[in-house]
Order: C-alpha cells, then structure tokens, then sequence
C-alpha cells in the first residue's frame, strides 16, 4: 500500500463513524473532522485528530491528501466543490446532492479539476453485482424487482422531503443505482405511496412516504419494480435484488449477508461475496487516488446524477398523484 493519506472529514452524524472505522481499518489517518456541532465533532474525531466548527477552517488549516463529505445532501456541493478546487480528491456520501443543479456543479468542479471523486453508493460496489453481470453475458434484462425494507437512523432532514428526500432519495436511490447498474438507463418512472406511518411518530411526522412501490421503464426495453419501506427498530429487513432474463433467473442478498444465487441456462450459482461493499467503495477510490484514475471509481459524479435524476423523477411522480414521468422531464444531462 502506498503511504496512508491524511483525510478530512466534513459532517460527523452516524454515517461518519462507519467512515473513520473503515479508514483507519485501511491504514489511512483521520486527521481532522468539521460539523456545525462541535461537540459532535469530537465525538467522533479519532484520538489526535483535531475538531472543527466549520468546514472552510478545516480545509484553511490542515494538510490533506483526500476529503470526505457526510453532510446533508443539500449541503454537499459548497465544501466539496472548494475542496476539488483546491486539489483534493472527494468522498461524497450518497447521493451526489439533493438538486440537480448542485450535482452538475459538483461534476463539472471534479472534472475542471481532474481529481477523483466518488459517490458512496454501496450496493455498486459489492460483488454480487459483478458477478450477476458477467453471469448475465450478453442477455437482455427483462424484469427486475428490488426490496429495501427495514428500520434506518431518523435524521431531521431525512423526514423533510425539501432537506433530504425521504425514502425515495435517501433510500431509494440506493436500489435505482443498483437496479441502473444492471439493466442502464431509465425513461420513465411511477410511484404509488401509503399514507400510514410505519416508523414516523404520530406526534412528530415529517412529510415524507413511509412506503412506496416504485416501477421503472428502462431503455433498453426492461422493466424494474423497488419495494421501499421506512419501518420501526426491532423489525426484521429485507435488501434484495432478483434479475429475470431469457435463460438466468438470479437473486442477490444485500446488507447483512451478501450473496449471489441463481440459474443461469442448466448452470446452478452460490457465491458469498468475501468484502463489505461499503469498505470495498473506499478500497476502491483510495486506489484511483493512487494511480490518477478518476473513471475507476464505482460510481462516479456523472453516474450519480443519472441516478438522482431517476428519484428526483420518481418523487415528482408521487408529488403529481402517480402519474408516468419521464426521467428527462428533471431536466438530466
């Protein structure tokens, strides 16, 4: 390995603690992390590293080889487009950002820069993907179907749709990466959601969807169904993605036990993947740092906008009372 990179981090809720865990695990050194509660901060700073308030403090004063960004969606594109403009390749947590015109601005501030940077979308990374799309060859994807269903952290900006999207973006975007990795670009999008909360308080609700269906029409004449559902601590979850095709029937299990099973022609197939997605993504972008290769992330800038455009199609869908909307209508580019 080369030698292990001095990183910032930006925001320090609980996504930022699984972050430090990896890094250090990969040998590199959390130098600095910034959140507007500076207490936080610290909390979740590695023993040595120093503590900041604001993030143009942390990038005016320490040394850094790379920087991580686990803000809020809405406030990812002002720290991490200052942080490429002075250099440094950029982590993003998904997704890329909560608007369309944040995410380009992030895109174009990574390319003007030539750095890397790469958007956290775990399920791009994991094996199983790999392996199902080589498994695949050269069929057609007919019909997929997606199920993320389970309990996940509360955050003030999770239940404002304005602030972090709820369910389809947070969530959801999730399986629309995944299920785009497999089968390309969408066209068009419908959303049915329930009106009854499963995790939300009734006396503290936001305004986002506990659950929702999501179908998708993809391009190349595929069509994909996601099952999203937001549900109380204690309740078991369910994080799969199963693939038809015209000789492959094929099932991957997601977060905790990621596996691949299936058929493929008379060829049976069981494989257990050996890395964690989330730390095989960061795997991954440390060694595009190391060899200037920013297009060998697992999912780069531009690619994440893809998948914002489909949930930003898909929220307008719910907002519109379901009708069909068509991924261009957010105006992608």
């Amino acid at each position: 390995m080369a030698a292990p990179l001095r990183i910032g981090l930006i925001g320090a809720g609980w996504i930022a603690t699984d972050h430090v865990f990896v890094l250090r695990k990969l040998g590199h050194d959390v130098v600095a992390v910034c959140d507007i509660d500076l207490e936080r901060a610290a909390k979740v700073a590695p023993e040595g590293a120093r503590s900041y308030g604001a993030w143009e403090e942390l990038l005016d004063n320490e040394e850094l080889d790379a920087v991580w960004v686990a803000t809020p969606p809405l406030l990812h594109r002002a720290p991490a487009v200052a942080a490429m403009e002075r250099g440094l390749p950029v982590f993003l947590e998904k997704p890329i950002a909560r608007t369309l015109e944040d995410a380009i601005a992030i895109a174009e501030a990574a390319e003007r820069a030539a750095v890397v940077c790469a958007i956290g979308y775990q399920w791009h990374a994991t094996e199983a993907l790999e392996h199902l799309v080589a498994a695949l060859g050269d069929q057609p994807v007919a019909y997929l179907w997606g199920v993320s269903v389970g309990p996940t952290a509360a955050r003030p900006w999770f239940l404002e749709r304005s602030g972090g999207g709820g369910n389809l973006l947070e969530r959801g975007s999730h399986q629309l990466d995944l299920q785009r990795a497999v089968a390309g670009e969408v066209e068009s999008v419908q959303v049915a959601a329930t009106g009854i909360h499963l995790a939300q308080s009734e006396l503290d609700p936001g305004d986002i969807e506990d659950a929702a269906t999501i179908t998708l029409r993809f391009a190349s004449g595929a069509v994909g169904t996601v099952i999203l559902a937001w549900t109380k601590q204690g309740q078991p979850g369910a994080y799969t993605l199963d693939v038809l095709a015209p000789s492959a029937t094929l099932h991957i299990k997601l977060d905790p036990a990621f596996t691949l099973t299936g058929q493929v022609g008379d060829v049976r197939i069981k494989e257990t993947m050996v890395v964690h997605p989330f730390e095989r993504a960061i795997a991954r972008f440390v060694e595009a740092i190391e060899v200037g290769a920013p297009d060998s992330v697992f999912c780069t800038p531009r690619d994440a906008i893809g998948t914002l455009a489909t949930a930003l199609a898909c929220e307008r869908s719910l907002l519109e009372g379901g009708r069909v909307v068509e991924v261009t209508e957010v105006h992608a580019p």
